[in-house]
């Protein structure tokens, strides 16, 4: 057998199943078409030679500060509370975490406390939860911006659960559409619950909101972003105004569809685009690569919109496992996303028009491509 498939277990933990391919074959025959390749979304696959080797790159002294001065960070001191909602209309429970900046401890931090923060609301990938992607809502809160993680079930963790021999109808269950519909209902859901809590009256700013994802994360913050899909000789659209700007990582397309610019060209704000040269989804019977999240990059209708493709990695690479692309390769990425992510915001929300092409020489050792708007 010369394919391994690599599944998620533990927050993107990956492991081989050496059982016979035939009981696990996946194709486009037996999964929703419009989300056929966000299925594999969390945890990515790949020929059993294939896992995490990619050699490092040379770090330049850039990298390696900002790396220092991001691990560094004051992270006790911010807040994370744990939310287990219920969605009574939909008969649907909606788990969230959510990070806080650090509270006041001081007359001049009072005042800064005082004014209501941006916020990221954050979806996963498949098989994740609301515990995932920690080193980015906690580096995020750290630098001034709350961050809510929405854990989708039904295409949460509980898919590692349970008999590995029924895997393959748990995946296929957790890629239809009315999952993906149901996620993007999860996010606004949970965005509508976060604004009304009395304990957060006036700490998060509702006018700059951010959507943010990872793989069929990704693809969830695009429907919430205006994505356009067709779907039983209706247009689906589960845009959420309150959405201002989205980051996608790892963005798979909506298989099944030949050309994304008619779904994804009403996508009218600021988008960022993340990948990397060797994020890669392989699956019995389908793949996907780095072409697939440039195409999707392409197909937006914005012109604001910026693309970073990092040399080597993985489709893994961005999720909080520490070793997948390289061991010495994934914390340079982690680090070099992160600063990414914040020059993003500060541009998007803060008005710093010149914070991405500042960003792009700093990390110019670890990028392969980069494509930005002229402000």
């Amino acid at each position: 057998m010369n394919s391994v498939i690599k599944l998620d277990v533990k927050q993107g933990a990956a492991w081989p199943v050496a059982a016979d391919l035939r009981l696990r074959k996946l194709t486009a025959a037996t999964l929703s078409v419009s989300l056929l390749l966000a299925l594999a979304g969390y945890g990515s696959t790949a020929r059993s030679d294939e896992l995490d080797v990619t050699p490092a790159a040379p770090v330049a002294a850039p990298t390696v500060a900002f790396l220092k001065t991001a691990q560094a960070a004051a992270v006790d001191s911010i807040s994370v509370q744990d939310f287990d909602w219920q969605d009574a209309g939909r008969q649907r429970a909606v788990p969230v975490r959510l990070y806080l900046p650090p509270a006041a401890t001081d007359a001049t931090d009072a005042t800064a406390a005082s004014k209501p923060v941006p916020l990221i609301v954050f979806s996963h990938g498949l098989g994740g939860s609301r515990n995932g992607y920690q080193y980015l809502g906690r580096f995020w809160a750290s630098h001034g911006y709350a961050s809510l993680h929405v854990q989708h079930i039904g295409s949460d963790n509980q898919l590692w659960r349970g008999n590995p021999f029924s895997l393959t109808l748990r995946m296929k269950n957790a890629a239809q559409d009315s999952e993906a519909m149901a996620r993007a209902k999860d996010m606004s859901f949970a965005l509508t619950e976060l604004l009304a809590q009395p304990s957060l009256a006036g700490r998060v700013d509702a006018s700059r909101i951010v959507a943010a994802g990872h793989s069929y994360g990704a693809n969830t913050v695009m429907l919430l972003a205006g994505a356009a899909v067709p779907r039983k000789g209706e247009v689906l659209n589960l845009r959420d105004p309150r959405i201002v700007a989205a980051m996608l990582l790892s963005a798979p397309p909506f298989y099944g569809y030949s050309n994304p610019a008619l779904i994804l060209k009403g996508i009218t704000l600021p988008t960022l685009h993340i990948t990397a040269t060797a994020d890669d989804i392989l699956v019995p019977g389908y793949g996907s690569g780095v072409d697939d999240r440039v195409n999707v990059f392409n197909a937006m209708g914005d012109p604001r919109k910026t693309l970073v493709v990092f040399a080597g990695g993985s489709h893994s690479i961005f999720t909080d496992r520490t070793g997948t692309g390289g061991v010495e390769l994934n914390p340079k990425v982690k680090a070099a996303t992160q600063a990414l992510s914040l020059a993003f915001l500060r541009q998007t929300l803060g008005g710093e028009t010149g914070a991405l092409t500042e960003w792009r020489p700093q990390f110019a050792d670890l990028v392969a491509r980069f494509i930005s708007p002229v402000l």
